[in-house]
């Protein structure tokens, strides 16, 4: 057999072809290349999707409103001074993008208008915080992102 250019680029893309797959294949079947969804119930969450703009809008219609930011303490969630902070109930979400496994919900349950969640409890990066809470069976949204 002759060797030619010809036969020199089909061994070329061969050898490509067969790199590309194994390097596809070692990354799907690794464990530290974590394939994970945004959610694991995409579908139950789209079905909310209306519920939860009109939760916001509640929440960004109230007069006082509700604030997330940070501190040096931690994140600082501070719910509308005139209401009675032992009536609100939920819970406020915590989402990291880069990593699900670091993502966890912590309960309201306030004795003032205030709620730390502390610094020991957050890695540094990107956050998308999510309070979810109900005052007087009105049921209000706010999300914000920040970076700790």
């Amino acid at each position: 057999m002759k060797f030619n250019w010809g036969t020199g680029i089909v061994i070329a893309f061969g050898i490509f072809i067969v790199f590309i797959l194994s390097f596809v294949f070692r990354v799907q079947s690794n464990p530290k290349y974590d394939n994970e969804l945004v959610t694991k119930e995409y579908y139950k969450k789209e079905a909310t999707v209306q519920n939860d703009i009109n939760k916001q809008e509640k929440a960004n219609a109230l007069e006082h409103r509700l604030v997330i930011k940070k501190t040096d303490d931690g994140i600082l969630v501070i719910f509308p001074e005139n209401f009675e902070a032992q009536n609100i109930s939920g819970k406020v979400s915590l989402y990291r993008p880069s990593n699900q496994k670091l993502d966890f919900e912590i309960p309201i349950s306030l004795s003032s208008p205030h709620l730390l969640i502390p610094k020991s409890s957050l890695v540094g990066g990107l956050w998308d915080i999510t309070v979810d809470w109900t005052y007087q069976s009105t049921d209000y949204l706010n999300k914000e992102t920040i970076y700790f």
